[in-house]
This record gives structure tokens, sequence and C-alpha cells, in this order.
């Protein structure tokens, strides 16, 4: 079930940026920063100095996300920038993402925790191949929102039949895709400020809210208690010490569960199952370092005791008794291939790290391969190269404890690791499990 924050008190939005190469993302975080007076005088400073060394005519507020050499010398983003901000409304945290094709994979990595995605349009160019990327990377990744920021309206001449016609074919591609999120379209002048924070006299035709407005009120999903139970287990606590500690009692006794509240939520007493044996128990305790709480909530870490000797490690899962997860070897997911240097054919093996867990894993099949430009899927091709996406099938070494991706995106996901480099070759996200399904359609909706 949704759970939406009320946009009246404060709470935390997090939200990503995408396009194409200059299209101005991080000069319209820059902006977003400068002029709702989030940033320091000596960060203004600094950014004016750098600014001038380069020969800039304007104070270049895109040199306040772009912190590598490389970035500031070419005027590209390369890494994803992380950086935070707050209103008397809502926190923020922006992930900028670079716009190269080569770098979809930090896109993946920026938008992977986003609840609202910002896709930037040039008004000179429109709607290209990199915008039906990002967007339906955002889809796939089941991003909720999504803003269309048509920029750079002040080199059209703040035209209303330019911004019309982007975002009428923006939305014919945007019906094509499996899971819609909500599209604002806004135009704008990231450069000059216009319909970032305020609303711009340059565009009287425009009567929805500036970028900011929108941002501090726009509903989101929430981890709250109505979520599934998940604790991914991480490390086992086990002190073996003839010590009283005057909260935990004897620790030569103590044996406690450490790791984080994927979601929902554990009261003691809570009857729990702890997998990988499914064994029925109920918590005794929930311990953090301030002392024990009543409660565990979601994205917080905790060691949690239960009542009886139940044997599981790192990459175990504890559940609530009445909210079982699935456990299987194999699964269809969809994938996005980050390897420029090796392609993924079927008989591929790799580590799947997933949650906290670790397991060996062959990929068994190539279903298909997505078009990014017709959304048509493809059997034709069995391998992947750089920025392919499309759905396989993985067999595990040993089962994972796991959600569909569309109703936990945290138990729901994975990366693949290369077992000679060691590098992350793919993120997937998991479709369904196949170890209690003979149905082998290739038509299986994200």
């Amino acid at each position: 079930m949704d759970v939406l924050v009320n946009p009246t008190e404060s709470s935390l939005l997090r939200f990503t940026t995408a396009g194409s190469v200059d299209d101005g993302k991080s000069t319209l975080i820059g902006r977003l920063l400068y002029d709702s007076k989030s940033i320091f005088e000596d960060q203004l400073l600094a950014v004016e100095e750098s600014s001038k060394r380069r020969g800039d005519a304007h104070v270049n507020l895109a040199l306040l996300t772009d912190g590598l050499r490389a970035e500031r010398e070419q005027g590209i983003t390369i890494d994803v920038a992380y950086r935070y901000f707050a209103t008397p409304r809502r926190k923020f945290i922006i992930a900028d993402t670079p716009g190269h094709i080569q770098y979809t994979r930090n896109m993946v990595t920026g938008a992977s925790t986003a609840d609202l995605a910002i896709i930037l349009i040039d008004a000179r160019l429109g709607v290209i191949e990199q915008t039906m990327r990002h967007t339906y990377l955002a889809s796939l990744l089941r991003i909720g929102h999504i803003v269309l920021a048509v920029n750079k309206m002040d080199l059209v001449n703040f035209d209303q039949a330019v911004y019309d016609k982007i975002v009428g074919e923006y939305m014919v591609f945007a019906k094509g895709l499996d899971n819609l999120p909500n599209v604002t379209p806004i135009p704008m002048s990231a450069l000059n400020g216009d319909n970032v924070v305020d609303k711009s006299d340059n565009t009287p035709w425009y009567t929805g809210p500036s970028l900011l407005q929108h941002l501090e009120t726009v509903s989101v999903r929430s981890e709250t208690a109505a979520d599934e139970a998940r604790f991914a287990v991480q490390w086992v606590i086990r002190p073996i010490s003839d010590q009283t500690d005057a909260k935990l009692g004897n620790l030569h006794d103590y044996r406690g569960f450490a790791g984080r509240m994927a979601s929902g939520t554990f009261k003691v007493g809570d009857e729990v199952l702890v997998y990988p044996s499914a064994m029925k128990s109920s918590i005794t305790g929930i311990h953090t370092f301030e002392g024990p709480k009543e409660e565990a909530i979601p994205q917080l870490s905790y060691s949690i005791t239960v009542a009886d000797e139940i044997d599981t490690s790192r990459g175990g899962m504890i559940v609530k008794a009445n909210e079982p997860t699935q456990t299987g070897h194999e699964f269809d997911a969809m994938i996005c291939w980050f390897a420029d240097k090796k392609t993924l054919k079927p008989r591929g093996r790799f580590h799947l790290r997933h949650t906290t867990n670790d397991v060996r894993a062959i990929v068994t099949d190539v279903l298909y391969k997505v078009n990014i430009s017709t959304l048509e899927k493809s059997t034709e091709s069995k391998e992947f190269a750089l920025n392919d996406i499309g759905c396989v099938r993985i067999r595990c070494s040993s089962p994972i404890f796991f959600d569909e991706y569309s109703k936990n995106r945290t138990t729901g996901s994975f990366v693949l690791v290369d077992e000679q480099s060691n590098n992350t070759v793919a993120a997937g996200m998991i479709i369904k499990s196949l170890d209690e399904s003979s149905d082998d359609s290739l038509e299986v909706a994200i």
C-alpha cells in the first residue's frame, strides 16, 4: 500500500537529475541551491574565482556540483555528485548524474534510491535518445514522479509552441511504458533562474508551479509500518565474555543479529521467521548503540535477539511470521549491463550480491532485450553490451530471500559482479521466482 508523506510537514525527498550532455543538469542544481540560499558564502566565492579563471562570462553555478578536475575542465559531469539542502517545508538529497551514454551506469546508481527524477531536455533539440533512455530507466527503477524540465527556453525566446511540441512528443513515448510515472512538465531557464525557485514573468502562458514549489509539495511514497518487515542479517554479534552489561545482561549468553531494517517495522514480542531455515521464533530485544528500543523502523541499523537458538548468518533474513518472503534458486530479472569491456552471454557466471547475501550465479538464458527508442522487445540477440537493457533468467548456487522489485526496491534488487575482475557489471531487478512456476512466457510485465 502506498503511504503518502504529508507535504505540509518537514519530510525527506530524494531526487536525481538526468538528461543528455550539456542539457544543464549541474547548472539547474546550482541555480536551485543559489536561489534557495542553500550555499555558504565561501562556496560562492570559490565558484566565482573558478569561473573567472575559466573565462566564463557569468558565475558558473554548475561548478557547485562538478567537483572532479576532469569535470571542471571539460564542463561535463562524470561521477554522481550528491548535494543536500533544506527549506522550511522539506529536506532534499540531490543526485546529479552524468549525461554521457557511457556513464549510464552512474545514472542508474544515482536513481536507484530516488523518489523523483528531473529529466532535462534542451528546448533547441527536443526529445532525443538519451531522454527516452533515462525515462525508461526511471520507469524500470520504479521512480514514481518525473519532472520534465524543458530547459534553455531563453534560447528559443520562451516560445510556447516549442514547449508544447516537446511535451507532446515526450508524452507519446511515456505512455508506452509499462510503469508510467506521474509526469510534471515545467518550462525553465536554469542559467537565468526562470521557473526554478520562483515563477517567471517570461512564461505568462505557463500556469503550473516552479520547480522548487513542486519539489516541496509532491507526495512521495514513504517506508512505514504498512510495508512488509524485512531485516537482512549483516553480522552475528557474539561477545563470548563473562562480563555483565547493564542493558544487555550476561554477555556470555548474548547472540544478536545485526543489520538494517529494509522496510516495515519490528517490535519486541513480534513472531518472526528467520531464514534460511524459516524457523519461527519471537523477538526478545531490539538494541542500538544508545540502548534498547521497543521498535525497529526502516533504514536504521539494529541488533535483534530472538527467543530461540536459530542458526543464521550474513545473508540471512528476518521477516514477520505472517509476511513470508519468496525463497528460490531461479528467477527472471530485468538488468542494465554496465561493462564496456565484457559482454553478457547465456551461461555467463557471476557473483550475485543481494542485500547482504553473496552467491554464485549463472545466467541460464537471455529472454529479450529492449529497444529504448521503440520500447520493442527483441528475442533475436542473446548478447548484452554496454548499456543494453533486457530480461534474463538467473539461477543461483544457493537460495536467496527476496521480494519482487515492484513490491520492495531493496529486497528486489541485486548486482552482478564479474568473477575475474571483481567489477560490478550489471544491476538487476527481480520480476518473479521460477521455483514454483513453470510459466516460461517472455511477456512479463515490469
